[in-house]
């Protein structure tokens, strides 16, 4: 928690309902309410142009919503929007420090934005703790994207926000910096701070303790990764063999099949009606292909759910 700030409470960190916000015709976040308690990880997961910038933007004080209610670390999100940015640690997707000052240079910046005390302290604390030490005096605009990342993370937390908002912080990190990064963010959350983060990658996801899925400004499906997966009633079964991920073009279209999507080499195959979806993949149910029955992953159930919005939309 930044020095000086009130304590946050006993409540959710994030408690808000019926938020809306519009660019001219265009709704962006319809009705969008979400509880999130302290010391949690939250994904935020939906498709390009789903919201989610936006909502992040509005918890974090940047947009004031249309309409709405609620509190962000017990503070009005309506009315008190200059709190709550002094609270909240926001990592753009879009790099957006100085690249023409060095690292050092960038976090004693955003010291004195934020007016905190002990600001070198705070700062060399920062560096020796994201692995920057040795790269202080390195101009931003020369660092990598994964280098890049740290440093942004750095300046984010560097005023012991009691809720950090990351929005896409790993878009085109390699896996090694991914892997990095989020051992930092458990490391926070551990320590009591709530992340709320935005993401594309499924495997970073089912890191969150929970995951919130949106679409067209609203809530799809929310939960647990196993929550959510059990909640779909998807019936999946996965074929493998030589030509198994080439078979979904046959299978598309048929009763019972809701989804045909290849995995590598190999063909997932997915509905809600196990006698249905049984009958469609009985003509390929033969010798080299095998079909076992199979857990749904969460990107199937994603797959499943962006469809039938798409059929409720032409509809």
């Amino acid at each position: 928690m930044s020095e000086g700030a009130a304590p946050a409470g006993d409540g959710p960190a994030i408690d808000v309902r019926g938020l809306n916000k519009s660019f001219g015709a265009l709704h962006a976040v319809r009705d969008f309410g979400i509880t999130v308690e302290k010391g949690r990880i939250c994904g935020f997961l939906g498709p390009n142009g789903a919201g989610k910038t936006t909502t992040l933007r509005m918890l974090c004080g940047l947009l004031k919503p249309d309409s709405g209610s609620g509190t962000v670390l017990g503070l009005d999100v309506l009315d008190e929007a200059r709190a709550i940015k002094r609270r909240v640690g926001y990592m753009t997707q879009k790099f957006s420090l100085y690249e023409d000052l060095s690292i050092e240079q960038n976090l004693v910046f955003m010291a004195r934005v934020h007016e905190l005390d002990r600001r070198q302290q705070r700062v060399d604390a920062a560096l020796v703790k994201l692995g920057l030490e040795a790269r202080r005096a390195q101009l931003a605009g020369t660092l990598s994207g994964g280098w890049k990342q740290r440093l942004a993370l750095a300046a984010a937390t560097l005023h012991e926000p009691d809720l950090l908002l990351l929005d896409e912080p790993t878009a085109g990190v390699d896996p090694e910096a991914r892997r990095t990064f989020w051992d930092e963010i458990h490391a926070l959350s551990a320590a009591g701070m709530t992340v709320l983060v935005s993401t594309h990658y499924m495997d970073e996801a089912e890191r969150c303790h929970e995951i919130v899925y949106i679409a067209t400004g609203q809530i799809l499906a929310r939960g647990t990764a196993d929550e959510i997966i059990d909640g779909a009633g998807l019936v999946t079964f996965l074929a493998e063999g030589p030509g198994a991920d080439r078979l979904a073009p046959q299978l598309r279209g048929k009763s019972g099949v809701e989804m045909a999507t290849a995995f590598g080499t190999t063909l997932h195959v997915s509905g809600r009606e196990r006698a249905a979806l049984e009958a469609a993949i009985a003509p390929l149910r033969k010798p080299p292909l095998t079909w076992t029955e199979t857990r749904p992953s969460l990107e199937d159930v994603f797959i499943h759910l962006i469809a039938g919005l798409r059929q409720e939309e032409a509809a």
